[in-house]
């Protein structure tokens, strides 16, 4: 039978080494001690003796913990170590039916006991107690666990961002009432006063109940930095259906019918007029019992131009190849030559007529991706002798001597993370480590608007698939909502505890979803700029996200080379797919849903069959407590395609659901 470890609660203060302001810090933590047992008088006769002010009272919570666990610790730093070989040996002799959920515990208590030796000044033994334990945790937990391993003097705690997310907020563990009532039963026969503190302030149970889960679903949802999301994270309902198409019949009437009429440069007078009613366009579109109410954001008015582009989008439609496990899609793959390590993103025009690439060397580049190249507008004299009233006024107001296969676009002064074409493509965006945003117009070809929101690199940005709002994420741990006629963000999403690497429009506008080094994948709504979702399962930096055409299934997929698809409807992990060897950098769905597409620095590009997946995972009838996680991964790879030492940087299905690839290649001598 193991012997209860009693802490040696002993005042040995003096032999601790005082700064000049322990003596005043510690005056305020025994006052505000007092306060919180209402012992007042005490506290007023200590508050006049010590002649502190009222801000005495200001002291954290953190600050008192800390002292006690001070106290309660002192001369005796062994009694760390002696409590989590219990709790450890505990955990390994429960039943394997609690085994797993028990072993949450083990991490968020490693890491604080670790802090408070390093607190309490005994770096022998917080050396001991990490080279000890350390190794023994999870192998997602590593990366931070060297980072607490750097800190080994009190001094050093306050300047790690790391450890301030562990010293403001509560470990999140997910844990069934059963379970959770024999680690309470433990704590309490051993009395192990530190352990118990421990667990007391620093650990929050989701509790719920049920069966405890088994390893595979515990680690299918581990990872996060600050644990799980809890079940209050996902509570709020999301409108995660489609908006209602408008009414593009009368807008036709303006738009060549004859698909097989190509567009050339020659080819430039207005286009022939058919009055005829076309059936694409007639038909009538469901409302969605999912979706928003119209009013709840307020989108921008539909302009003539923008109805002509969404009837050729359907119209494009109408030559789309469905795809299916026998008819995989054709790929077209552009690869950027003689700029290996120079080119940190892609993206390509939603009619797939121009790819614009952001650069290391602080340029954004544009190319015409179809015959007709990229010209600039009139000047301001020749702009007086056009018919604005003309249909083809679009292409009158554009200089035909002015161009080009590809533009430059100078302004940044740092490396460019991301660019975004705007749905039109008269507008780009592109985010930069110079800190801003920048709004590019493709018919003058210059920068109109710098946005300055953070004074930290800007890692993505993202426009609206219904234009006006673009969305960023930035290295302060925020993502923002803007709108491209404010120059301060809409919206400030705070919450993540480390960078935010990537952002994404949800179809409909209302929300935006953001991924982040903690490892988290979050949904935010765009109206109230709330949190609405917290997803955990990332086991490294999550570095691209993409919704599924019908709203309800998110992609991501990062660091740790695996593809995770969320059901926003609850916010619960349906499925993990893996294969590929190295991050992965894009992820998109086919226009009509049916594949899966990521890209990876692994120089592959591996299709997965979606609708099968669907199938399988029957998201109305899935048990949205502990839902099943699928992870046969052979059962969904369709291909898997190669590149020539080019690492895959974008992917994108055009409207008639051919894929195309932008790659970097890389020469063997600079890899």
């Amino acid at each position: 039978m193991e012997e209860d470890i009693k802490p040696d609660i002993k005042p040995v203060i003096d032999e601790i080494p005082k700064e000049p302001d322990d003596k005043k810090t510690s005056l305020c933590v025994a006052l505000k001690i007092l306060k919180k047992y209402n012992l007042n008088s005490t506290a007023e006769t200590l508050k006049k003796e010590a002649n502190l002010t009222d801000s005495a009272y200001n002291t954290s919570e953190h600050d008192v913990n800390n002292a006690l666990n001070i106290f309660k610790s002192q001369g005796d730093p062994s009694v760390y170590e002696n409590a989590y070989i219990t709790l450890s040996k505990f955990v390994e002799t429960s039943l394997d039916i609690y085994k797993h959920e028990l072993g949450c515990v083990l991490y968020p208590v490693f890491v604080h006991m670790y802090l408070d030796l390093v607190c309490n000044r005994y770096e022998a033994e917080a050396l001991k107690f990490m080279n000890k334990f350390g190794p023994e945790q999870e192998s997602y937990y590593q990366a931070d666990i060297q980072n607490l391993a750097v800190i080994t003097k009190k001094e050093e705690l306050d300047d790690n961002a790391l450890i301030s997310n562990y010293k403001s907020n509560e470990f999140v563990v997910r844990m069934s009432r059963d379970t959770l009532s024999l680690l309470k039963r433990h704590l309490k026969e051993k009395k192990q006063t530190v352990l118990l503190d421990i667990v007391q302030e620093n650990l929050f149970f989701d509790v719920y109940e049920g069966i405890a889960r088994n390893k595979q679903q515990i680690d299918a949802v581990a990872g996060g930095m600050i644990g799980e999301g809890t079940r209050q994270d996902n509570k709020s309902r999301v409108y995660y259906g489609l908006l209602k198409e408008p009414d593009l019949q009368t807008a036709a009437a303006t738009v060549n019918l004859d698909e097989d009429e190509e567009e050339t440069q020659e080819s430039e007078k207005p286009k022939k007029k058919k009055s005829k009613s076309n059936p694409l366009l007639s038909k009538k579109t469901k409302i969605d019992p999912n979706a928003p109410p119209l009013d709840r954001m307020p989108l921008p008015q539909l302009r003539e131009i923008d109805k002509k582009i969404k009837v050729q989008a359907v119209l494009d439609s109408a030559k789309r190849v469905a795809l299916n496990h026998e008819t995989l899609p054709s790929i077209c793959c552009y690869t950027l030559l003689n700029c290996s390590n120079a080119v940190n993103c892609a993206t390509i025009s939603d009619d797939a007529t121009m790819l614009a690439v952001g650069m290391a060397n602080s340029q954004v580049r544009v190319w015409s991706l179809v015959p007709q190249k990229l010209r600039a507008m009139k000047t301001a004299d020749q702009l007086l002798d056009i018919d604005l009233e003309s249909d083809d006024v679009m292409h009158r107001i554009l200089d035909d001597r002015s161009a080009e296969t590809t533009r430059t676009l100078l302004g940044h002064y740092g490396p460019v993370y991301q660019v975004s074409f705007s749905p039109d493509k008269t507008l780009l965006l592109s985010c930069s480590e110079d800190c801003t945003i920048r709004l590019w117009s493709l018919l003058l070809w210059s920068c109109v608007v710098a946005y300055k929101g953070s004074y930290h690199p800007v890692f993505d940005v993202k426009f609206s698939l219904h234009g006006y709002y673009f969305a960023t994420a930035s290295r302060d741990r925020t993502a923002r909502l803007w709108a491209t006629d404010n120059y301060q963000a809409l919206r400030l999403f705070s919450g993540h505890f480390s960078d935010v690497d990537c952002c994404q429009f949800h179809p409909n506008s209302n929300y935006i979803a953001t991924g982040s080094s903690d490892r988290t994948v979050r949904l935010w709504d765009c109206v109230t700029g709330e949190q609405v979702r917290l997803m955990t399962g990332h086991k490294g930096e999550i570095l691209t996200l993409c919704f599924s055409n019908e709203g309800r299934v998110l992609a991501s997929a990062g660091n740790d080379c695996n593809i995770l698809l969320w059901d926003i409807a609850h916010g619960h992990l349906v499925a993990m797919l893996t294969g590929h060897k190295g991050p992965i950098y894009t992820i998109t769905f086919s226009r009509d849903s049916t594949i899966l597409a990521t890209g990876s620095h692994d120089c592959k590009i591996m299709l997965w069959d979606y609708s099968k997946l669907l199938e399988d995972l029957s998201l109305d009838d899935m048990n949205v407590h502990n839902p099943t996680v699928l992870n046969n991964s052979s059962k969904y790879l369709l291909r898997a395609f190669g590149t020539k030492n080019s690492p895959v940087i974008h992917l994108f299905f055009s409207r008639r659901n051919i894929m195309f690839c932008v790659c970097s290649f890389n020469s063997p001598q600079s890899s």
